[in-house]
């Protein structure tokens, strides 16, 4: 079974910076797509930011602030996130995904991030 690992977060003030990654505890071959996603206390899980081989994809909230990159190599995934604000505060989750056969998806446990002063 494969479990994603998520580190990186933590507490921040508003304007400043933290980044999360996430690693694969082994090679996963085929992922078409990467993603993170957060949900804050009483809201929906949503979408963050998405990589896949070639495309970037983020929410409108956090386009300019926020950049996703991945690392085939480590099979990680990373989320840079600046000029952070209060609003940013939820608990964060990675997403490694293949829609193709042999298809699966995978979460992280999540890691909290608190915008705060």
């Amino acid at each position: 079974q494969v479990q994603l690992v998520e580190s990186g977060g933590g507490l921040v003030q508003p304007g400043g910076s933290l980044r999360l990654s996430c690693a694969a505890s082994r090679t996963i071959a085929g992922i078409n797509v990467m993603g993170w996603y957060r949900q804050a206390p009483g809201k929906q899980r949503e979408l963050v930011a998405q990589i896949t081989s070639g495309t970037t994809n983020y929410a409108d909230s956090v386009k300019g602030r926020f950049t996703i990159s991945r690392d085939n190599a480590k099979n990680t995934v990373y989320l840079q996130m600046n000029s952070l604000k209060p609003e940013d505060t939820a608990v964060y989750y990675c997403n490694f995904g293949r829609y193709v056969f042999p298809p699966y998806d995978y979460w992280g446990q999540g890691t909290q991030v608190t915008v705060s002063s």
